[in-house]
Formats: structure tokens, C-alpha cells, sequence
């Protein structure tokens, strides 16, 4: 049950901000929060970093977003590992919430812009930093594993 309710928990404050986002900062407007730290509005019509954007059907991206999910929840089921379980219903909880935004708008909403002098990196949202925190979840347990052989 506890983990049905951070599953739910966090694709609510996922899509509660990208709400708050789409009604209050205007498209392509930048609010700099920190010398490296930015909330902006950005439509995201491709995958990852706005790869393919315009190439690819929200409905074909919808469907592999599915098909991933759908696999990364098999993989859940099937782990006898606790933290490794915990990771991948933090992935699969990012995968869903971008899934329903898409479904909703035809594009997933993105609103952390991360900056410093000329580096940048493409701005992002809640759900991707769930899918970034279960891989290093995933990551750093594997390696824990494999130093202790």
C-alpha cells in the first residue's frame, strides 16, 4: 500500500506542477530563480530533450512510453531486490505521469532550466528527475552488489 501511495503521490505533484506552469508562466518565458536555475515553459513534442520533435506521432510515442513501462513493471514484479523494486516504481511513476500529460496535451510539459556562463542542459520536469533517481537508485545498488563479490 505504501507504495501504491508514493506511485500516486508523486505523479500528482508531477502533473499539479506542469499545471501551475501552463497556467502561470507564459510559453518560452524564462523566471531565473538562482544564477543557474530557471522555471520556463516549454512544449516537448519529442522524446527525451525534445529528440524527434515533430518526427514522431504523440500516439506512436504514447505507445512505446507503454511498452517500456509496461516491461520496466515486469521487471518490478519479478525483483527480489528492495531498493532495485523501489527504483523502478520510482522510473515507472516518472514513465507515467509523462505518459498521461502526452495523452492530455500531445506533448509533455518541461519547466527546470539549468544553466551556467554557456553550458545548459535542456530543460526537464518532475517526472524525469523520478526516472533519473530510480537508474541511479538501480545503478548504485548494482555496483554496491558487485563490490561486494
Amino acid at each position: 500500500m505504501k507504495k501504491f501511495l508514493l506511485f500516486v503521490f508523486l505523479i500528482i505533484i508531477d502533473l499539479i506542477s506542469k499545471k501551475y506552469v501552463y497556467e502561470l508562466v507564459d510559453l518560452y518565458t524564462f523566471i531565473p530563480l538562482t544564477v543557474f536555475l530557471e522555471i520556463t515553459h516549454i512544449h516537448n513534442f519529442g522524446v527525451s530533450f525534445g529528440l524527434f520533435s515533430g518526427l514522431i506521432s504523440p500516439w506512436i510515442l504514447i505507445f512505446l512510453a507503454l511498452l517500456v513501462t509496461i516491461f520496466i513493471f515486469y521487471l518490478m514484479l519479478n525483483s527480489s531486490d528492495i531498493i532495485e523494486k523501489l527504483g523502478l516504481l520510482i522510473i515507472i511513476s516518472g514513465a507515467i505521469s509523462n505518459i498521461i500529460d502526452r495523452s492530455i496535451n500531445g506533448y509533455v510539459i518541461d519547466f527546470i532550466y539549468i544553466h551556467y556562463n554557456i553550458f545548459s542542459w535542456p530543460a526537464f520536469n518532475f517526472a524525469d528527475i523520478y526516472i533519473t533517481i530510480g537508474i541511479i537508485m538501480i545503478i548504485i545498488n548494482m555496483l554496491t552488489k558487485i563490490k561486494k563479490k
